[in-house]
């Protein structure tokens, strides 16, 4: 027999960002427990909205699955003397595991032979288990930020009001802080405020949704986003989805009822991010176009609440949106009234970082990187001078009174302030040298936006790393593994021929004056492993290469990202060759020997056996051929000549004793095997693939 199980937890409103998380945690604990358990069930499902998170359990066995176990005790001449008759260690095992000496059975294991005593554990009710089980669940849970309450101790998101806990028709009994479990809910805050005895698990849903709560928030989901499209239609427009506001309304009611509002058309003269931002930021409205892609003066929003009294929360809203555009338009209109480069001076006055100094010299450091970069790139002369102003006016926005009020526009307005005064290539960089801002953001485009981008975000880690403001587990405040990786994405995008420890080397000089260290050369190894963790990722986790593929591409170079993507396609290419398996094998015997190999110098005069003069001839021939495939940056290339000297190793190998007693002629050897290891490398470390072929 099996029945439902459903357990609810009635809070204060949970924060929306909290939700996801949270029923992800939640279900797992479930799934878990009730396994450890051994609680069958068909499914487990977890529902929330800001003022409960549930967990439902379809088909929950009433009964425990029976357990069967054996377990191995002392070994049999340790268990029974010279007669057979048990020892006191059989007994104390016996007695250890609740069964009768006469019970145990001995087994051979490997060499050996032990006694085993099988063991059965009775099954117990379902409801005999869960009243432990279930608080465990809840206390599991963990958040941002827990808060205590009262006089208690326990933390959760937000206080717990009830809790609902029943298996089938009967009540799971427990309690949590006081609370103890029931069969009552409750519906909308405001439009079914009474308490609600629920009869059976069963019911819960068709209950709720009678008092105005729609509990699977996919389902409000997808009610949210049939009704805004519906609305923009109507609008004879499209309504703008953004997916994070979505998950984020969704989560932040419980019966949804979207409508449409309007705001002052004048407003459309302001630049679209400056009307969308107060929209999707302050008051999570959906922005409407028509078929253009023309931004309208009308928003969708979702209230919490159904139709009753719809217009006066129409006028509500539009009166706080158009408010915040008037404020927008205000600021917007002061901001223009003196240019960007004024604006600059200000940045001596903020702060970056208390250790790193202000923004103005973060701007001086930027500015110097960024156009080093560029000149290393080859870019001509004039694109480096946009460079350096771009680098100059990228943080001058922060002073503006509107990127004050709205952070999230911050480089967005530089470029538009900065467009008419200084160019459209300018205010581009300026607008990107944020960018990528999260996971799957794109990368700059243009080369200002490129290299002060760069620029920035290298200065940033390595003056938090010499200030020793180091990520630690999941403590990254200043977000410097986003910023390595938008380093490492720049890079490989653009297939920018840049070294990450010559970039980070000139970033720590121009930190001298700020920041001393007692070791660059420590703190540079530290950094460049940072970004290689990052590189390996993308590599890995992104473009999908095995590990040791990765591995042995990055033990070579891995300061140069987009070059290590080049050898790992090269590499993956010719893995899947025939060949690849016994060159693998072969590299790997050389390998293995010329670690004790000194600096690789061949004395022709030592090479006496027609196989060792063999391979000398085919390395100074594979040379001559890689370096030309090195220069064009053609690894493929580079293997397929590597491939050719598989045969000469071979035979180097069956006919040339290495390991000999004469130390020059031993010496010799080695170092042809050495140069074998090296003509690799320059693709990558093959030792780390070692196995494959063997």
């Amino acid at each position: 027999m099996t029945r439902d199980l459903l357990l609810e937890i009635g809070t204060e409103e949970i924060p929306a960002r909290f939700m996801s998380p949270a029923l992800s945690q939640l279900k797992e604990l479930a799934e878990t427990g009730l396994k450890e358990a051994r609680l069958e069930y068909e499914a487990v499902a977890t529902y929330g909205t800001p003022r409960r998170l549930c967990l439902y359990v379809t088909g929950l066995a009433e009964k425990q699955a029976e357990s069967v176990k054996e377990v191995k005790g002392p070994a049999k001449k340790a268990a029974f003397d010279a007669g057979g008759n048990p020892t006191k260690a059989a007994q104390g095992f016996a007695r250890g595991q609740g069964v009768a000496v006469e019970d145990l059975v001995v087994k051979t294991v490997g060499n050996g032979e032990y006694v085993f005593a099988t063991v059965r554990e009775e099954s117990q009710p379902a409801l005999a288990i869960l009243p432990d089980l279930l608080p465990g669940f809840i206390k599991q849970l963990s958040f941002p930020k827990p808060m205590r309450w009262a006089d208690k101790e326990f933390r959760f998101a937000r206080p717990i009001h009830w809790l609902v806990a029943l298996l089938g028709e009967e009540v799971v009994p427990f309690s949590l802080e006081g609370i103890n479990a029931d069969r009552i809910t409750y519906g909308h805050r405001f439009l079914a405020p009474e308490a609600i005895s629920l009869s059976a698990a069963a019911d819960y849903f068709r209950a709720l949704e009678q008092a105005y709560v729609i509990v699977d928030q996919d389902r409000r989901k997808q009610l949210i986003l049939e009704q805004v499209e519906v609305l923009g239609q109507q609008e004879n427009g499209k309504v703008e989805v953004d997916r994070e506001l979505l998950e984020e309304v969704t989560q932040l009611l419980e019966y949804p009822t979207a409508f449409v509002g309007s705001f002052p058309p004048e407003y459309l003269e302001l630049p679209e991010e400056v009307v969308i931002t107060p929209m999707k930021e302050h008051q999570r409205y959906f922005p409407v176009r028509d078929h253009a892609g023309k931004l309208l003066p009308r928003f969708v929003a979702v209230r919490n609440g159904d139709a009753h009294g719809l217009e006066l929360v129409r006028e509500g809203n539009e009166k706080v949106l158009k408010a915040r555009l008037a404020d927008a338009h205000f600021f917007y209109q002061e901001d223009l009234k003196e240019p960007l480069e004024n604006k600059v001076e200000r940045l001596k006055d903020i702060v970056f970082q208390e250790k790193l100094g202000t923004l103005w010299e973060k701007t001086l450091r930027v500015q110097k990187l960024a156009v080093m970069l560029a000149q290393e790139l080859g870019w001509p002369a004039e694109t480096a001078v946009r460079v350096q102003r771009t680098a100059y006016l990228a943080k001058a926005d922060l002073v503006t009174n509107m990127v004050y009020e709205f952070p999230e526009l911050q480089g967005i307005m530089g470029g538009y302030y900065a467009l008419a005064a200084e160019g459209q290539e300018v205010a581009d960089g300026i607008r990107e040298h944020y960018q990528p801002r999260f996971s799957g953001d794109a990368v700059p485009t243009g080369k200002t936006g490129i290299a002060v981008s760069i620029a920035d975000k290298v200065d940033t880690i390595t003056g938090c790393f010499l200030a020793g403001l180091i990520p630690t587990g999941s403590q990254d405040p200043y977000a410097l593994r986003r910023q390595a990786l938008g380093v490492t994405h720049i890079i490989l995008d653009h297939g920018l021929p840049v070294s990450l420890r010559e970039l980070t080397l000139a970033s720590i000089k121009l930190y001298e004056e700020k920041l001393a260290h007692s070791n660059h050369e420590e703190i540079l190894e530290t950094i460049l492993a940072f970004y290689k963790q990052r590189l390996e990722n993308i590599l890995h986790d992104d473009k999908g290469y095995s590990h040791d593929l990765v591995n042995a591409v990055l033990a070579v170079r891995a300061d140069y990202p987009f070059d290590a993507l080049k050898r790992a396609e090269a590499l993956a290419g010719f893995m899947e060759k025939d060949t690849f398996e016994a060159l693998n094998t072969a590299f790997t015997r050389a390998f293995n020997l010329a670690k004790n190999a000194g600096d690789g110098e061949i004395d022709t005069s030592f090479l006496q056996d027609p196989a060792e003069q063999e391979l000398h001839q085919n390395i100074r021939t594979v040379k001559r051929l890689a370096e030309k495939h090195l220069a064009a940056g053609n690894y493929a290339g580079i293997l397929e000549v590597l491939a050719t000297l598989r045969e000469p190793i071979d035979r180097f190998f069956e006919q040339v004793m290495v390991m000999v007693e004469d130390e020059s002629i031993k010496r010799n050897r080695l170092a042809l095997l050495y140069n074998v290891v090296e003509l690799a490398r320059q693709v990558a470390d093959f030792s780390k693939i070692a196995g494959k072929g063997s």
